[in-house]
């Protein structure tokens, strides 16, 4: 039996959907047949997360997403996800809040860089991911070191996120600017690009992209799958393992 994966999303409801898409297609890719993932879905009011963004109260939004975290467990989450790249600013008040595993964006994404042998990453998301310390300061204990773009272009990038792609809206001509942005990383020296904001994924991918393009929402979801599970990755390897009766 598959675990329950816990989802704190709703930061935007875009990249939470695509959450329990890729989680369903995971899953389905992995065990087959009609097999789709054990989810719990807490949606929050970006809203009011983004009031929170935007006045610096990280302590009121990390008490909001570990009571969301709280719930999951309540509910019989097996282990819970965070759907942003941005709130992990607040992860350590979501891991004291629960008792069931948390696997860390940053800590997911760190781990598929070093594995393809890449040091220094171009990292793009909201403003807040950029420019405080949080993620890069994670990332370089994994070994990895992290370039941002240059003003004015992360006012750019960000606009992009809250202005169009947490409401739905997808531009060519934002595709094209975030194409100019990531050549401009891998021409200061990025190896690789992180997309970490889960809704720019759905604006640019690996064929926008000079460098190797590490997908965090990506990432975390398998990461995820790997965790929910595991057990049954077992059993089958036993089953097929078995000689016929």
């Amino acid at each position: 039996m598959t675990r329950t994966i816990g989802l704190i999303g709703g930061m935007s409801w875009e990249s939470s959907a695509e959450y329990y898409r890729l989680l369903n297609e995971g899953v389905r890719r992995r065990l087959g047949g009609h097999h789709c993932a054990r989810v719990i879905l807490h949606s929050l009011d970006f809203a009011e997360i983004e009031a929170m963004q935007r006045a610096g109260d990280w302590a009121a939004a990390g008490a909001a997403l570990a009571e969301a975290a709280r719930t999951l467990e309540r509910a019989g989450a097996d282990l819970v996800l965070l759907c942003t790249n941005t709130m992990h600013l607040v992860a350590d008040a979501i891991e004291a809040a629960i008792n069931v595993p948390f696997p860390h964006l940053v800590d997911c994404t760190a781990d598929r860089v070093t594995a393809a042998g890449v040091g220094t990453v171009g990292l793009l998301g909201t403003r807040f991911t950029m420019e405080l310390p949080f993620y890069r300061d994670r990332m370089r204990r994994h070994g990895v070191e992290v370039i941002v773009p240059v003003e004015p272009d992360r006012a750019l990038v960000d606009a992009v996120i809250y202005d169009e792609l947490t409401v739905g809206r997808i531009e060519e001509s934002s595709r094209a600017a975030y194409r100019r942005i990531i050549a401009g990383l891998a021409e200061r020296g990025a190896q690789g690009v992180i997309l970490g904001c889960t809704e720019i994924s759905l604006l640019v991918g690996a064929e926008d992209s000079p460098v190797p393009v590490f997908d965090s929402t990506r990432i975390h979801v398998e990461a995820a799958l790997d965790l929910a599970l595991e057990d049954s990755a077992a059993a089958g390897s036993v089953e097929r393992a078995a000689p016929a009766g």
